[in-house]
């Protein structure tokens, strides 16, 4: 399915009846919709409307050439026009990564658009910054941020086959079939380029950090946070810190030995805490 909103062409993972309550699955980086391959349809048998678009860069059809296009604001105005063009008012959001970033965002400065919050990895925007000021582990972590601020990031990412990409989903966990449906879009430089322009927007916009987001205010709607404890982009005391960011109510799995790429290592667990999360949750209007 294509989606046409905020004036771009999101191609989109689907499965459901229109009209049953929305849940849109928004990607991190380096993935696209595939990373929701188990969710879609198994949220969809249990009557939800699942979407999960290939998102600003990652879809041929809405790939602007300008850094700045990839600011964080318009990434978010993205989920909200998708919202829009598909007749919804409100929706269950769930990201990963970048898209959990976008999450995040979506339920602190738009809660009347959200019916509840799963994400996974990614903890609340402020409980990251202060661990990437404070925690000198969670800066290493994050050291791809400054170097993804290189022109040729993506030409190097990409040489021999896209070693260092492989590498990385190797190191935490996603096999190589995955691999490979991720790479059949990031494996050229386009699509890759304008993923990294996520980390790039905000940084020339004169942000220290690329998911800084400002002061980020707790988040009120009901929220899943889904952290492995093997991440290696995110530490425990990011993770365990968000907590502090939820007034409204909190779930916190944390899932011994899985990494980053917690779909691709443990899909049916992910599933089964979405399908228990939202069946405690009402489903809101459409």
């Amino acid at each position: 399915m294509k989606i046409r909103a905020n004036g771009f062409d999101f191609d989109a993972l689907v499965a459901g009846q229109e009209g049953d309550p929305l849940i849109l699955f928004l990607h991190g980086f380096p993935q696209t919709s595939h990373t929701w391959r188990e969710q879609v349809p198994a949220l969809a048998e249990r009557g939800f409307f699942a979407v999960a678009p290939n998102q600003r860069g990652y879809s041929w059809g809405a790939r602007p050439g300008e850094v700045s296009s990839y600011a964080t604001e318009n990434l978010v105005a993205d989920a909200l026009a998708m919202m829009d063009v598909l007749g919804y008012e409100t929706a269950h959001i769930v990201g990963h990564d970048w898209g959990g970033q976008l999450s995040w965002l979506l339920a602190a400065h738009h809660p009347d658009r959200v019916n509840s919050l799963t994400v996974l990895s990614r903890p609340h925007p402020q409980a990251f910054l202060n661990s990437l000021q404070r925690d000198e582990a969670q800066a290493e972590r994050s050291r791809h941020h400054k170097t993804f601020q290189n022109a040729d990031a993506a030409t190097l990412l990409l040489e021999d086959n896209a070693r260092r990409l492989r590498n990385l989903f190797t190191d935490q966990g996603v096999p190589e079939v995955d691999q490979n449906a991720y790479l059949s879009i990031l494996g050229g430089f386009d699509a890759l380029d304008a993923a990294i322009n996520w980390y790039r927007a905000p940084v020339q916009a004169g942000s220290d950090q690329p998911l800084a987001a400002g002061e980020t205010p707790a988040v009120t709607v009901p929220v899943l946070y889904i952290w492995g404890d093997a991440d290696a982009a995110v530490g425990s005391i990011a993770a365990e810190a968000t907590q502090d960011y939820v007034e409204g109510p909190y779930r916190f799995e944390r899932l011994p030995g899985i990494g980053h790429f917690i779909t691709d290592e443990d899909a049916t667990r992910v599933t089964e805490l979405l399908l228990e999360f939202l069946g405690n949750t009402d489903h809101g209007k459409t």
